[in-house]
């Protein structure tokens, strides 16, 4: 199964133009006009096998905030689209994400029930220039715009960014396992999602 979508969502805050085609090689080509931001979604591109072709422009004068909801949720519309009525995957994900010191397990569960718990302890407020609070917008946004369940637990970390890319490589791993080819049917007992 290798299905696509496209989306171009604009506000006046932000203008984005997203392609994403998932079980594919984990390719991309992003620019989010916020550095750690397109090293974020390169990780959850490459280790999740979706390909992902982003170009964002936003009011990044005023900060990053809106760039980094407004894209997680753009990243989770297009997953929904691709996946349509999720006949044959997985469904349910989960894994861990780790980058040295850094253990973040992520479960999801793309059940159109829209819920996201993120408890991460990022004691430095930035890492470069970003706001490290923005990271649990994304997570939030994504969870919003895909209309899934989504759970980011740090178990341990101590360095800002080794737990925001643990984070990151954890959804990408738990997404990668709920995208897998599993059957011909909805994995629901309602009979659809």
């Amino acid at each position: 199964m290798a299905k696509k979508a496209a989306i171009k969502r604009k506000t006046k805050e932000t203008d984005i133009d997203l392609s994403l085609g998932v079980n594919k090689s984990g390719a991309y080509k992003i620019d989010t006009q916020v550095p750690f931001l397109t090293h974020m979604i390169e990780q959850l591109s490459r280790h999740s096998n979706v390909d992902i072709a982003l170009k964002v422009k936003g009011d990044i004068q005023i900060d990053a905030h809106h760039i980094t909801e407004d894209t997680g949720i753009v990243i989770g519309k297009a997953l929904a689209k691709a996946l349509g009525d999720k006949k044959g995957i997985a469904r349910f994900g989960s894994a861990c994400g780790v980058l040295d010191e850094a253990l973040v397990r992520v479960v999801l569960d793309l059940s159109g029930r829209t819920y996201c718990e993120v408890n991460l302890d990022l004691k430095e407020k930035k890492t470069g220039n970003f706001d490290t609070e923005l990271i649990e917008e994304f997570f939030h946004g994504f969870a919003r715009g895909g209309n899934l369940t989504l759970h980011v637990d740090q178990i341990k970390g101590k360095n800002t960014h080794h737990i925001a890319e643990a984070a990151f490589k954890g959804l990408a791993l738990a997404l990668k396992a709920a995208l897998k080819k599993d059957g011909i049917t909805v994995k629901s007992t309602k009979g659809s999602l």
